[in-house]
């Protein structure tokens, strides 16, 4: 990402997808995030979901700002991991994001928990960006969320095995974005998850492309 060095300090537009942009100051950059400050928040940006960099003109409400912080070649891995017990916004696809707390980090995915959806596994690679509250009150206007963080060997190292140790369990993937996403998983094989849905009809999902999953009944 050393070709993102000449844009330090300046405005540019991150495209993540073909309906989805982002803009705001270049702040920092790592082999493979990229931060921008968009003149309320700080975007942190996995690289592997911007589809274009390019410089763009000037928000007023971010003229003047001026980088602080010296580039210190982060890593995605590393700010996940940063970001524990930090009140965060997730996006991961659709036209809404997630609120809550990052409270494990594996190899290929996280482990996040949020006050509605309660725990959710999620996959790295569909993480599109995340917004961190340091200082934010806790959402909703609760008292109390922050849940005790899952000693790592009670989770397995992987997606696909998370999943797999939880088979016999009800799953809702993509928070029910269709009824053929929750059901009980039956089985996880060879990157495929078997549910039984609620007219019991069998659904055979690629998980690759599952981008979050809960267990209600856990």
């Amino acid at each position: 990402m050393n070709c993102l060095q000449p844009m330090l300090g300046k405005t540019i537009e991150l495209k993540i997808t073909e309906n989805v942009t982002r803009s705001g100051v270049l702040i920092d950059y790592g082999a493979d995030i990229v931060v921008i400050y968009d003149g309320n928040d700080y975007l942190y940006v996995p690289a592997v979901h911007i589809q274009t960099i390019q410089l763009t003109s000037v928000p007023h409400e971010i003229i003047g700002y001026k980088v602080t912080d010296v580039v210190n070649e982060t890593s995605y891995e590393e700010i996940l991991k940063k970001s524990f017990g930090i009140f965060l916004q997730i996006y991961v696809s659709g036209n809404q994001s997630i609120h809550g707390y990052i409270t494990n980090v594996q190899s290929n995915y996280f482990v996040f928990y949020s006050p509605i959806h309660k725990t959710m596994y999620i996959p790295m690679f569909h993480l599109k960006w995340l917004i961190p509250y340091p200082n934010n009150p806790l959402p909703y206007a609760l008292n109390s969320i922050l849940p005790e963080t899952s000693p790592d060997n009670q989770l397995n190292d992987t997606f696909e095995g998370q999943l797999k140790e939880l088979e016999g369990h009800l799953v809702v993937f993509d928070w029910g974005s269709s009824s053929s996403k929750i059901g009980l998983l039956k089985s996880v094989n060879q990157h495929m998850a078997e549910l039984i849905t609620a007219d019991q009809t069998s659904v055979f999902r690629n998980i690759q492309h599952v981008k979050t999953a809960c267990f209600p009944n856990l």
